[in-house]
């Protein structure tokens, strides 16, 4: 047993994805074009990547939504996680980002359950709520603009059915959120959104040190 979690080191993260990571010839590839690009840090890890399949399939759900593409990594294991008449609506602003998800959905057979949104999401949200969408969600990755996590969040949790699950990408931020010192607007929006999920009793959450900080909002 431990009172806390143990610091990760490279050999122990290595040790990780070598005894549990299921692997692929498509996500390997994926993750090796997009560690050419210049935001390449943006992609999830293998193991969070794992892990959101393995949640996505636990709580058997039919429907989600991702809030944020890039080359499309989490797309691909959210989609193979969801059965064969599953849809997921994938939501961006990034045409070229995006084209290289279209290339690797196709390659990973994913493409039919997925419904790309080009534009902010925002205003898919709103059309998606305006559309008689609330509580037809089970399942919602956000992973975009940090200063826009609240206003996703506000929206998201009228599209989520109850006991659907909100996953928050990045709340760690590298650790900024824990330093007062740090004031840019990226890092207030979610030191404000943490501390506004931990006493929100419309939801459950868990916060997780898996990658750069994951929150787990499980609505009421």
């Amino acid at each position: 047993m431990s009172s806390r979690t143990i610091d990760v080191t490279e050999r122990l993260y290595e040790y990780v994805l070598d005894v549990s990571f299921r692997d692929d010839p498509v996500l390997r590839e994926l993750r090796e074009e997009t560690a050419k690009l210049p935001e390449a840090g943006m992609q999830i890890g293998p193991d969070q990547g794992q892990f959101m399949a393995l949640l996505v399939r636990a709580i058997d759900a039919r429907r989600a939504l991702e809030i944020g593409v890039f080359t499309g990594y989490s797309s691909i294991v959210v989609a193979r996680a969801l059965p064969e008449h599953g849809k997921l609506i994938a939501c961006d602003v990034s045409p070229e980002y995006t084209a290289i998800a279209r290339r690797y959905w196709a390659k990973a057979g994913v493409e039919k359950k997925i419904d790309l949104r080009l534009g902010p999401a925002i205003d898919t949200l709103d059309f998606l709520i305006a559309d008689g969408g609330s509580g037809t969600i089970d399942f919602a990755f956000i992973d975009a603009d940090k200063p826009n996590y609240d206003a996703y969040y506000e929206r998201v949790l009228h599209l989520m059915r109850p006991r659907g699950v909100i996953a928050f990408d990045n709340v760690l931020w590298s650790g900024r959120v824990a330093d007062a010192k740090e004031k840019d607007t990226s890092t207030v929006a979610l030191r404000e959104l943490n501390a506004k999920l931990g006493k929100d009793d419309r939801v459950d959450v868990a916060m997780l040190t898996i990658g750069d900080g994951v929150t787990l909002a499980c609505k009421r």
